[in-house]
């Protein structure tokens, strides 16, 4: 009983609404309500605050949400190790990354989903805050993102590749003759970069202020693709991976001139929470990833 009342706690903590926790946990609403009341009573706290709609947990609520998580993430364990003695590798991994390494994450699903085809898999697009966050909730397995620049806490970290930077502007601008370009230079452009809530963003703006500039934006996007999209408009350049280009291509009409002066380089690597023992699908994942070798800079994209 007390798994299932821990279920219920979390699905109402994911949702923040009774009637959608009760939903996901393909029970009624009363039923839901009930088994949080009676776990209250067991406890002797009040965990969830009371009103018509869901407002919130308690002080005490937070503790046994926390309290809960770990619990429930213990149990999937135990079931996870138990079937992979009877039945051999098996299961779901969740995996968040950063959108500037979403075009590296074939490197390591690839070989993992070759090697156990009977495990499903689950990417998700997160900033680097979301990732620490959801590990630390056992909302998901692992994360690929950035190792180097924020601190993280409660990890165990796997360098799997050094993201480096590349100005994306048009092949026919003024700036086709070039083959590299300083940062100084790049902050004098009208640039589209990713919003600050991306940690690919506060890295190029640390960049920039080691070099005394400070551009402002013409265009924010939270997506990668919007960056090379807008690299095609005339007077507007990008800053973007280099990686992301060596997985897609330069877009056609358009050319990548290195970042220099510095010639900066930040690693990404895959992070799992720092708890013992792993669950068996997450050291399987962690064991297999191996990092990712230089490749060379296409000139542009196949496809227009």
């Amino acid at each position: 009983m007390i798994l299932r009342q821990l279920v219920y706690l979390d699905a109402l903590a994911r949702e923040k609404h009774f009637r959608r926790a009760a939903e996901a946990c393909h029970v009624s609403q009363p039923t839901l309500s009930a088994a949080i009341v009676q776990l209250e009573e067991e406890l002797g706290v009040l965990i969830v605050e009371r009103g018509r709609r869901f407002q919130g947990f308690t002080k005490e609520g937070e503790a046994v949400l926390a309290h809960a998580r770990r619990m429930l993430a213990e149990a999937e364990l135990m079931k996870d190790s138990i079937a992979e003695l009877k039945e051999g590798v098996s299961g779901r991994i969740r995996l968040g990354a950063v959108p500037t390494a979403l075009p590296m994450v074939a490197h390591i699903t690839a070989p993992f989903c070759a090697r156990y085809p009977g495990v499903s898999l689950t990417v998700l697009s997160l900033t680097s805050s979301d990732i620490q966050q959801r590990i630390d909730n056992f909302e998901i397995d692992a994360g690929l993102t950035y190792l180097d620049n924020e601190p993280l806490e409660r990890v165990i970290a796997k360098p799997i590749y050094q993201e480096a930077y590349v100005l994306l502007t048009r092949e026919d601008g003024p700036l086709g003759g070039l083959e590299t370009i300083s940062w100084a230079q790049a902050g004098q452009l009208k640039l589209c970069l990713l919003t600050s809530d991306m940690q690919n963003r506060r890295i190029i703006d640390g960049i920039f202020r080691s070099v005394g500039v400070m551009p402002k934006p013409a265009i924010e996007t939270n997506s990668i693709f919007n960056l090379c999209s807008h690299a095609g408009i005339q007077g507007v350049s990008s800053i973007v991976s280099r990686q992301l280009l060596e997985f897609f291509g330069v877009p056609l009409g358009t050319k990548a001139l290195p970042l220099v002066e510095p010639e900066a380089k930040r690693s990404i690597g895959l992070i799992v929470a720092d708890r013992q023992p792993f669950a068996p699908l997450t050291r399987h994942l962690l064991t297999m990833s191996q990092p990712v070798t230089e490749a060379v800079l296409p000139r542009r994209s196949k496809a227009g």
